[in-house]
């Protein structure tokens, strides 16, 4: 009986401790974040001003056209490597030696096929041609995130924020040195570059420091087979995603011009700006989601929906305020030459219920090995996009676009699962997390 007892206080321990590690893991990405959007948002916003409306959206055509090779280098690795470290944590070394390596081959290939697209594609402006080959080479420094999975499988993002947000405030920095000293567009493009260069670096120290060592890695054929064997299905739905958040960027550039993009972009950045919340919560819950899996199914699918009901809630508590104070807010912080945005940013500010609804159940997907499923209707939500910024662009420009990336968001992570008995599960608890106040 005795044991029974101190064997029950060890469970709850472990459990409070476990409950204890996830706040403070949210706590650190919630700090990054926050530190990161203030930041961002007041030198972005100078940026914006001093650039203008025409060179502020010929850089950001120039990072959403690289944006969509970002699978490449990415490989869609990241959360299946970090459930694979949570499970074999024992076999790390196998484990991110065979990612890094991975992740390096897909940032040249990604700087590669970027380039190479601008040419095959007809471009004939060089200084576009310069900005999309600079900020592509930072795929290359990505493979160097590889140590940041290490640390979120293990609750312990604050190593990564440290070395992550001492690179930013570096960047930033030099930012408004170069706002001062009246910079060219080109030097703003490495100076993006050079942040992923030093958060690499900074990566690696922490790494080092922690008592790790980058020389244990190895690289393990039939481990790359295992993880890209998973992870593939998400590279692709990682390319969809990213036509979900790119390509009507890109389009409008094509179709209108760089200036519609400028106003266009300077909407979506205070609309964007909010998507690192579910990032920082999913990322630090999704661990625990795949632990529980193996333990009770119950507890398993009340974990998913207490996390969908909070994704909800914060998504409504964003988008409400906003659409009433979007004009406002474009105007404070752009000025009267980015006034159209307004009206942009009312509208597209509602993605986010989808964008945090969809991030709420991709632990769900990849726990139930259903990447598959995933993949297929986020290809179909990318193709509604594409079809609806066709029709909607040449009349509406940027409204147009904000307009079908709602509702392509909405038929991808939310109607489409009403339409397989697979996925038919999760939407009915989906459908529970818009009714205020129910109790999983």
């Amino acid at each position: 009986m005795l044991s029974k007892l101190k064997l029950k206080n060890l469970s709850k321990f472990k459990s409070r401790s476990g409950l204890r590690a996830i706040i403070a893991n949210t706590g650190w990405l919630f700090a990054d974040r926050i530190l990161r959007m203030g930041a961002s948002l007041i030198v972005g916003v100078w940026v914006a001003r001093y650039l203008g409306v025409q060179q502020y959206g010929l850089f950001n055509y120039a990072l959403a056209f690289v944006s969509l090779f970002s699978p490449i280098f990415t490989l869609g690795l990241d959360d299946v490597v970090v459930r694979h470290l949570v499970r074999q944590s024992s076999n790390k070394d196998e484990i991110l030696g065979t990612t890094f390596w991975l992740k390096l081959l897909g940032g040249i290939a990604s700087v590669l096929l970027a380039v190479g697209t601008m040419f095959f594609l007809g471009e004939q402006e060089i200084l576009k041609i310069w900005l999309v080959a600079i900020l592509a080479m930072a795929g290359i420094f990505r493979a160097a995130d590889t140590i940041e999975l290490w640390f979120q499988s293990q609750v312990q993002s604050k190593y990564t924020v440290i070395a992550k947000n001492t690179a930013f405030l570096l960047n930033s920095a030099i930012k408004i040195a170069l706002i001062l000293t009246k910079a060219p567009l080109l030097a703003f493009a490495w100076i993006t570059l050079a942040e992923f260069a030093m958060s690499a670096i900074g990566l690696l120290i922490v790494y080092q420091v922690k008592g790790s060592s980058l020389w244990l890695w190895r690289w393990s054929f039939s481990a790359a087979k295992t993880l890209m064997k998973e992870s593939l299905p998400l590279v692709f739905s990682g390319f969809a995603i990213l036509i979900f958040m790119k390509i009507d960027q890109i389009m409008l550039g094509q179709m209108i011009g760089n200036t519609e993009v400028g106003i266009y972009s300077a909407a979506v950045r205070v609309s964007e700006i909010w998507y690192f919340i579910p990032g920082a919560i999913v990322s630090s819950v999704a661990p625990s989601i795949y632990t529980v899996k193996e333990k009770s199914e119950s507890l398993y699918y009340q974990r998913i929906g207490q996390l969908l009901s909070l994704m909800t809630c914060i998504s409504l508590a964003i988008a409400l305020p906003m659409s009433f104070l979007s004009d406002k807010i474009i105007m404070v912080m752009f000025g009267s030459g980015y006034a159209e945005a307004g009206a942009i940013l009312a509208v597209h500010i509602w993605t986010s219920l989808f964008v945090f609804m969809g991030l709420a159940t991709s632990p769900w997907f990849i726990a139930e090995g259903l990447n598959h499923v995933s993949l297929g209707k986020t290809l179909f939500g990318a193709i509604l996009n594409i079809i609806l910024n066709v029709l909607l662009i040449p009349k509406y420009a940027g409204l147009g676009a904000a307009i079908a990336t709602i509702i392509s968001q909405a038929a991808a992570a939310f109607l489409c699962n009403a339409f397989d008995s697979r996925t038919q599960k999760i939407f009915k608890i989906q459908v529970r997390s818009l009714i205020p106040f129910y109790k999983y």
